[in-house]
């Protein structure tokens, strides 16, 4: 790495752990002193975060009382048990729980290239915590993991042109997240409320506008290879060798833990876990597209309907009992025509982030290989 010396976290950062104060004692929380969890950050593949605000505080009281330790601004958090590797530099004096490892760095070392060099290194240093089911990288363990330590001049360098690649990035997700609103947006302009009748509108269940059928295999299929997708209650699994339909369809989840359904649109042969059902157009004057944004303003129904206790499903009654506003087959056909306007555009967005996320990543190796 062009002669850049490696130094262990000890020689370039102060350690500093995390804890919680007991939640027993009313007294310590509620206060001005910023706490942390990994839970207040994003999954370690969308990068490095700035804190600057947290769900909890606690106390001067509750940090008297707990181990944590109020480190300064500048400090880089790092995720180092359960979920290891999220990475978030701290925007203001802070105190975290037991789950972070807190470096605060040495003049050696910026905090953002501390951070990106942790989240470079992240999969390497979630190996060393072992195979156990609760994983967690030890402070010892820590303080000797070595990192390269170039001059702060390349630092710098390497920040900015890392900071730039991922400010791009992150507004091109920026952009697509705000994208993923329009549908509903068009749907609510075009029809209003789906269990209301509007403009004289009739009123009709599910069961008299969708056929029903189940899929076939068990879960055990989700673990083949093959040729065709394999729909589970949540989402497409894996493929298989054979296929049990053909065509266009809704797929919608018949239960989970949670009750928190969803329904997806499906062109071409396909597979499905005994639990989904699979929804076909008893009409073809019909759209898929209308029919499933209206099921889709129905998840909250479908939740508060579920049967069951530990898992939530639901019965075909209860699904073809369903009652929707329906509008003349030409406005869901126009609504369709808008939809698919609008999927190609999602999918143009989704190319573009592709390539920024591939961009950063070769920014990313090549800072670290020193070749940047």
């Amino acid at each position: 790495m062009k002669g850049w010396p490696t130094k262990p976290l000890e020689e370039i950062a102060e350690l500093y752990g995390g804890s919680t104060p007991s939640r027993d004692s009313p007294a310590f929380w509620g206060g001005d002193i910023y706490w942390v969890t990994p839970t207040d950050l994003p999954m370690p593949d969308e990068g490095i975060s700035v804190v600057s605000k947290t769900k909890d505080r606690i106390t001067q009281a509750g940090l008297d009382n707990s181990s944590a330790t109020l480190v300064p601004k500048g400090t880089v958090l790092f995720s180092s048990r359960a979920t290891i590797g999220k990475v978030a530099v701290a925007d203001m004096p802070l105190t975290t729980n037991q789950g972070f490892a807190n470096f605060v760095p040495h003049s050696e070392v910026t905090s953002r290239f501390l951070a990106y060099a942790l989240w470079f290194h992240r999969e390497d240093i979630a190996r060393l915590s072992g195979s156990t089911t609760f994983k967690e990288v030890s402070r010892s363990t820590l303080r000797k993991y070595h990192l390269p330590v170039p001059p702060l001049a390349e630092q710098e360098r390497i920040v900015k042109l890392l900071d730039e690649a991922d400010e791009l990035r992150k507004l091109r997700a920026q952009a697509d997240h705000r994208t993923t609103d329009l549908i509903p947006a068009l749907f609510s302009e075009m029809f209003g409320d789906v269990a209301e009748s509007r403009n004289g509108l009739s009123i009709v269940p599910l069961g008299s506008l969708l056929s029903f059928k189940t899929g076939k295999l068990d879960s055990n299929a989700a673990v083949k290879s093959g040729a065709y997708p394999f729909f589970t209650c949540s989402r497409e699994d894996s493929r298989i060798d054979t296929f049990a339909f053909d065509g266009e369809a809704l797929l919608l989840a018949g239960n989970n833990a949670t009750g928190d359904y969803s329904v997806k649109h499906y062109k071409g042969k396909f597979n499905a876990y005994q639990r989904t059902y699979v929804l076909s157009l008893l009409n073809v004057d019909h759209s898929y597209a209308f029919m499933q944004q209206a099921i889709q303003l129905k998840l909250q129904d479908l939740k508060r309907l579920s049967l069951g206790t530990n898992t939530k499903y639901l019965t075909l009654g209860i699904l073809k009992n369903i009652q929707i506003a329906l509008p003349a087959s030409e406005q869901q056909k126009e609504f369709a025509a808008r939809v698919s306007d609008i999927r190609a555009m999602q999918a143009e967005q989704t190319a573009s982030r592709r390539r920024l996320d591939d961009l950063f990543q070769s920014l990313l190796h090549r800072a670290f290989q020193g070749e940047l």
